[in-house]
């Protein structure tokens, strides 16, 4: 198993929905699917996925970090046809078992994107789908322009992605990726993430850079890209930006799925 080189946020993670944070998954749901959920974190979208192919589906959400399943246990530990694993994406079952293999936002914090796209793959059945969502990091839009302590971290935090061998604009690698591992009539979909200061959600959105900066900054600091004193004055300074002035933030997403060849079993 590889190393675990990011703990993401469980408050982040908890608020998303099958419906609003993984769009394209949810169109292409049925009744009585067998879904594997890579990267799963509190299952807060992997219980939306079971409750859709309930009653004869099911759904298994897969993740490296324990605490994040142990969060997923007490919190869908009761939903039908639903079950949790601890597991790394590079050692995944390879009997072709599951109708859909989806991964969504965890492509971002792997070194080796293409390898967990061949898993995935193998993983499913011919006829089945992969389905992948993530971020290009690199072409997030923030109206008006923050304030210079916001993009002092925000390019350290770039910064500190490369460093770990990490894509920042992986979102535009995805159909590549998918027919490099033999999936074929593969499409893509723009699903950028976009905020708008008066309408619903807009609190929330903005809020998610301050979380990244209090879960994540620290680490950031200690890997010297950033100093102690940029991470908070970059803390302070986005509180008040957002409440006052920030407009916009749209954070560029694409999701892409592609079919194993061959007829359904």
């Amino acid at each position: 198993m590889a190393a675990q080189e990011h703990t993401s946020e469980p408050q982040i993670l908890d608020r998303r929905t099958l419906a609003r944070d993984h769009r394209r998954l949810a169109r292409l749901l049925r009744p009585g699917m067998a879904v594997l959920d890579v990267g799963c974190g509190t299952g807060a979208i992997t219980s939306g996925i079971a409750r859709v192919v309930a009653p004869k589906g099911f759904a298994l959400g897969i993740d490296r970090d324990p605490a994040l399943l142990r969060l997923a246990r007490e919190r869908h530990g009761d939903v039908p046809g639903l079950r949790f694993e601890e597991r790394d994406v590079f050692d995944l079952p390879v009997d072709a078992a599951f109708d859909i293999v989806t991964a969504a936002r965890v492509l971002q914090w792997l070194e080796q994107p293409e390898l967990a796209v061949q898993r995935m793959a193998a993983a499913t059945r011919p006829g089945g789908r992969v389905v992948i969502l993530d971020y290009a990091h690199d072409g997030l839009v923030w109206q008006p322009e923050p304030p210079p302590p916001v993009r002092r971290f925000y390019d350290g935090f770039l910064g500190w992605r490369r460093s770990k061998g990490w894509d920042n604009r992986i979102a535009e690698r995805l159909p590549r990726l998918l027919n490099g591992a033999g999936l074929v009539d593969v499409a893509s979909s723009v699903e950028d993430e976009v905020a708008v200061r008066g309408e619903p959600g807009f609190d929330d959105a903005m809020a998610l850079w301050r979380l990244v900066m209090e879960s994540v900054g620290p680490t950031i600091v200690k890997a010297g890209v950033l100093s102690e004193a940029d991470l908070t004055s970059a803390v302070a300074v986005h509180r008040s930006w957002c409440k006052r002035e920030a407009r916009v933030q749209r954070m560029v997403m694409r999701a892409v799925d592609g079919r194993r060849a061959g007829p359904p079993p």
